[in-house]
């Protein structure tokens, strides 16, 4: 599960009851740390000693262990081919004859009717990447960077210049920010070898991150979005609380790490400013080292480097930190509210063992079309297709956007598209709310 990194063949079959019929209780049964079974189109693998070496990273697969995790596989592997060879000696049996395909409460109406909607979307080509595009986007972050830099190198740095340098450089971390999540998700390039190192190049040498780190985290994001103890974005730790759930939870346990009452005010002094130049740069920073990921850290350190040698002849060793400090502040702002718009307003909850279909649409939504919406947020304003189809290119989902929602209208599934302002503002809404239920827990409950 999870398309980053590269894949290693199982060195031999894992143990298991070979060729063995299995029911979904049994299967259930496997689904602790050290035990982990998962079902792929009827058939039973054994994934406990194969998690570990996982491209995507131990904790994205183990999140289905015990369950049918055939709409995230097919999800997230571009090649599904290539990569069944790796399964094949994983296997330990199939279902029984007279059990269900799908697991648990799993609608199999609602997942066979969006089976064929992947492959109508194949079938129509929507899977296919233009070059071109990721070219002109590539292009453009590289000359509004030059730009950056020649404004102060030849009318200096007086305080406007330097504010608009700093803005200009925002605007391209943040671009390319959506750039290296292209290519992250193996959505540019047939050949995924290809993918993993420009995803390398535009997320270390021009943003100076981490692609496995980037990889093992959103991944997890993405198999499970919203859901507590599996989607690392829903780990507020205990900043805030999100959700209905856990600020009542909290509240009934008197749990108050902070005033969540308040959460929708201080928000704008933790949230958006620190999440990139704080907490992000000193895990991606303590992933690299404790993982000894040396060559992701050989990438990020030439982003820096490169920085370095532009900025010190104007700026000194000091003003340079001051001002890289300065571009993150500004283009923290931007992710989170491009992110968040789309999730946090959006049902926050503990495993409810969904669909496909029906977990992504209760964990995102959309924002309506612009030229503007499109290109501020790397069309992460098709926030419901990108999840449903994390490989699809993005210059595509507009076209893939009204079948989707036909399929959601006949399933009564709700489909919600907003205006930017709206979903800024419903970020704001959503952390009072749960604040507010937290506060009526702690007190009367």
């Amino acid at each position: 599960m999870g398309g980053g990194g590269q894949l290693t063949e199982p060195e031999e079959p894992i143990s298991g009851r070979a060729a063995g019929v299995y029911t979904w209780e049994e299967v259930q049964s496997h689904c602790n740390r050290n035990d982990q079974w998962l079902v792929i189109d009827r058939k039973v693998y054994n994934i406990t000693q194969w998690a570990k070496r996982h491209p995507g990273g131990i904790r994205v697969i183990s999140h289905y262990a015990g369950e049918d995790a055939t709409e995230a596989f097919t999800a997230f592997h571009p090649d599904l081919k290539f990569v069944q060879k790796f399964l094949k000696p994983l296997q330990v049996g199939e279902l029984a004859a007279t059990e269900p395909s799908q697991d648990r409460n799993k609608n199999a109406t609602i997942i066979q009717d969006f089976h064929t909607l992947r492959a109508q979307v194949e079938s129509e080509g929507l899977f296919r990447a233009r070059p071109l595009f990721f070219c002109l986007h590539l292009g453009h972050i590289l000359l509004l960077e030059a730009l950056a830099w020649l404004i102060i190198w030849v009318w200096g740095t007086s305080w406007t210049l330097t504010f608009l340098s700093a803005v200009m450089l925002a605007t391209t971390q943040l671009q390319a920010g959506w750039l290296q999540h292209d290519f992250g998700h193996l959505s540019v390039f047939k050949k995924s070898s290809w993918n993993h190192l420009l995803h390398k190049f535009v997320i270390g040498h021009l943003k100076g991150a981490s692609a496995n780190w980037w990889n093992h985290r959103h991944f997890q994001h993405h198999a499970k979005p919203n859901i507590f103890s599996k989607d690392p974005d829903v780990n507020m730790l205990h900043v805030f609380v999100v959700g209905e759930t856990q600020p009542v939870e909290y509240g009934i346990k008197k749990i108050k790490y902070m005033p969540y009452h308040h959460q929708h005010k201080y928000f704008f002094l933790v949230g958006p400013p620190l999440l990139i130049p704080v907490y992000f740069h000193i895990q991606i920073i303590h992933t690299m080292i404790s993982r000894r990921d040396w060559v992701d850290l050989a990438w990020s350190l030439s982003y820096y480097l490169r920085y370095l040698c532009c900025s010190i002849p104007m700026f000194g060793l000091f003003g340079s930190v001051v001002f890289i400090s300065f571009i993150r502040f500004l283009e923290s702002h931007g992710f989170v509210w491009v992110t968040q718009m789309s999730h946090l307003p959006m049902d926050i909850d503990h495993e409810k063992n969904q669909d496909w279909l029906s977990m992504q649409l209760q964990a995102t939504c959309n924002i309506k079309q612009s030229l503007f919406n499109d290109w501020f947020s790397g069309h992460l304003n098709f926030q419901i297709e990108h999840h449903l189809f994390p490989t699809m290119p993005r210059h595509n989902y507009h076209l893939v956007a009204p079948l989707v929602r036909a399929l959601c209208e006949k399933h009564g599934i709700p489909y919600q598209v907003k205006t930017l302002q709206q979903g800024f503002a419903d970020v704001f809404r959503s952390l009072k709310h749960s604040g507010d239920l937290w506060l009526d827990a702690y007190l009367h409950k």
